[in-house]
Parts: C-alpha cells; sequence; structure tokens
C-alpha cells in the first residue's frame, strides 16, 4: 500500500487520520533497527538515570532530574517525528513506544510518591492504570488484538508526564492540574480500550 501524502499535519502528528501504517500490524516484522527505534532505545536506556538522579535529591525537587524527564518525554514527539519524516514504521516502535510512556510515568509518579509531591491516592490510581494498561497490552498481543490509541489517550499523555514534572520542579498548583485532568483522560481512555477490545473477542468468537 502506498504511503500517504506527508502534508505539515501529518508531519508534526496533528493529524492522525486514516489507518495505522502497515508496518505497525500485528503480522508484520519487528524491524528493530531503524532511527525512531534507535531514539526508543535511548529514552529506555535513560530512565534508570533519571530514577538514579531522582532518588538520590534530598526532597525530590531537582532541576536535572526534572530536566531529564522532559527530555525523555519530548523524545517520544522526535521518535514520532523521525517515524513520519523517513517512512521508517515498525512493529517494535508501534509496541516500544507506549511501553516507554508508561514506564516513564511509573518512575515520575514513583518519586512523586516517595517525596510526598503529590497526593498519594492519585499516585496510586496512575501507577495502577499504567500497569492495567501494560497487562491488557501483553493479552492482546497474545491474542491477535489490535489496541487503538484513542484521542482520550493521546491528549492524556501530556498532562499525565506533566505533573511528575511539575512536581519535581516546584510547581505544586500546575502538577495539580495537570495530575487531575491527566488522570481523568487516562481513565476515560482505559474504558475505551476496553470496552473496542472486548467487542473485537466478541466477534473473533463469532467468527470461528
Amino acid at each position: 500500500m502506498a504511503r500517504s501524502r506527508l502534508t505539515k499535519k501529518r508531519l508534526l502528528g496533528i493529524d492522525r487520520s486514516g489507518p495505522n501504517p502497515d508496518a505497525t500490524r500485528s503480522d508484520q516484522p519487528l524491524r528493530p533497527l531503524t532511527i525512531p527505534n534507535l531514539i526508543g532505545y535511548l529514552r529506555l536506556a535513560l530512565i534508570p538515570v533519571f530514577v538514579i538522579i531522582a532518588f538520590s535529591s534530598s526532597n525530590g525537587r531537582s532541576a536535572l532530574a526534572a530536566l531529564l524527564f522532559a527530555v525523555i518525554a519530548w523524545a517520544d514527539y522526535l521518535d514520532g517525528f523521525t517515524a513520519r519524516l523517513t517512512g521508517q514504521f515498525s512493529r517494535l516502535g508501534a509496541l516500544l513506544d507506549p511501553i516507554i510512556d508508561r514506564l516513564l510515568v511509573i518512575s515520575g509518579m514513583a518519586v512523586a510518591w516517595d517525596f510526598r509531591l503529590l497526593p498519594r491516592w492519585a499516585i496510586a490510581v496512575v501507577i495502577a492504570r499504567e500497569l492495567l494498561m501494560l497487562v491488557l497490552s501483553r493479552y492482546s498481543l497474545r491474542r491477535g488484538l489490535e489496541i487503538k490509541i484513542s484521542w482520550f489517550g493521546r491528549v492524556g499523555v501530556a498532562p499525565t508526564m506533566g505533573a511528575p514534572f511539575f512536581a519535581m520542579a516546584g510547581v505544586h498548583w500546575l502538577a495539580l492540574a495537570m495530575l487531575y485532568v491527566g488522570l481523568a483522560l487516562a481513565l476515560t481512555a482505559s474504558c475505551l480500550y476496553v470496552r473496542n477490545g472486548l467487542k473485537e473477542l466478541g466477534q473473533a468468537s463469532s467468527s470461528d
């Protein structure tokens, strides 16, 4: 199938219309050696570095840790931009990106939990949701289901990541606002994922 015309909106990730690239489907090879995947590997390698720096601080409000967290988070956009620019989409990239994002969110929330930078009940809900999505993603892979990212899921990433960042940066009111907005969007997205997954399972069972 020919690639969709790369408009400026598509390149910048504003236009997400149309089906996902063929190379990201579950029946396609992983293609681990692509430029976007190399960016993903670097993001993954930097998460333990962030954790060490953040937990080495006296109160969790570390400018270096916050900066590194932001770099890892924003590199996700660079990853997608590079894939759209080069056309180097891959099945591995589609699998790896959400895992890295969730690991980063869990790491940032763990720092906020340990230093009491954010309400612990809300942190617990965020972490539980991220762990649930990791489990559901693994289950979907085994069943050959396609998890389609919803609008709520896409929009919810920024405030969810922004909450621990601003908490570490010492902007408490903004961190709280981001936390509650991100939580509402993330939970809505999770409900949609589960609903769509059950619908796909029902369709697959009826076709057997």
